[in-house]
């Protein structure tokens, strides 16, 4: 059983709930659904450094490397940074976030060095499966955010073709595939016809499942070719700035025993500043 989660934001500033009630706020509405499965998969909207240098945009996100042990404890394995704000403190704070997620035991993916390296999959051993995540960011606020072949930087989720020739070279050395993308419109309740055509093409390429996220609003559950498509996720551990942008999920895909795929939205609210609580059914 695999989870994915939307927007985490674990910086004190932006939600000082995590600062006076503890990082471990963040996890504690969720009655251990994520220790319990194979794996979760979380977008992580910001860098986890106090390393770098502010980079000018309208907001500017930094998580607190503090905030990880408590994330981990709760059952996050792997986090996103190919997203708008993960070069927030420019590329030395990119770098370092790898490093910090490492130690912590969780795995960055979707960012890297340079662009074989944002392009290679965590690799996650579950319930006998071997299962590969990738992440992408289509959400880029400047050209030097995606990686190259001498910078780093994020994977580019706008790029068919690399990001198929990523799943197809993942596909090659695990049994599974799901990919956590940054895409879409803010606000929008939909996904654009565009994220549509990707999300097919990256299906045909061999994803088994792909979690999106960042239009800060929950989108449905749709699917393609028998595989789950969590469209957008909304926030998660995110302020309570609106009842719409309270609304959340966490998409659980059930592998079956044959490799099959199956998909739920399992309902949840942000009942407070950065503290999701389920507010439904527990299971598919």
């Amino acid at each position: 059983m695999i989870h994915g989660a939307g927007d985490v934001n674990l910086d004190p500033s932006y939600i000082p709930a995590l600062r006076t009630q503890g990082y471990s706020h963040a996890w504690s509405g969720l009655e251990g659904l994520f220790a319990a499965d194979d794996l979760t998969i979380i977008n992580m909207e910001c860098p986890v450094s106090a390393l770098g240098t502010i980079v000018p945009k309208e907001f500017n996100f930094r998580c607190d490397p503090a905030a990880l042990p408590s994330a981990r404890e709760a059952g996050v394995e792997v986090a996103n940074l190919a997203n708008n704000h993960s070069r927030d403190y420019g590329p030395v704070a990119l770098l370092d976030s790898i490093a910090q997620l490492r130690t912590a035991k969780i795995e960055p993916v979707g960012v890297g060095i340079d662009e074989d390296a944002a392009h290679t999959p965590a690799i996650i051993e579950g319930n006998g499966w071997r299962i590969a995540v990738l992440g992408f960011g289509g959400v880029v606020p400047a050209a030097d955010w995606l990686a190259d072949a001498n910078s780093p930087g994020m994977a580019d989720g706008d790029d068919i073709d690399s990001m198929t020739a990523a799943i197809r070279a993942a596909d090659a050395q695990a049994d599974l595939v799901f990919v956590t993308i940054h895409w879409g419109m803010e606000l929008n309740v939909e996904p654009l016809a565009e994220d549509v055509k990707r999300a097919h093409a990256m299906i045909d390429a061999g994803a088994d499942g792909i979690f999106g996220h960042h239009a800060h609003r929950l989108q449905p559950l749709g699917s393609y070719q028998d595989r789950p498509i969590a469209w957008g996720l909304g926030n998660f551990v995110w302020p309570t700035l609106s009842e719409a942008g309270s609304r959340s999920a966490v998409a659980e895909f059930v592998v079956e025993p044959d490799g099959s795929v199956r998909g739920c939205l399992l309902p949840a609210f942000i009942t407070s500043p950065g503290h999701p609580e389920l507010t439904g059914p527990r299971s598919c």
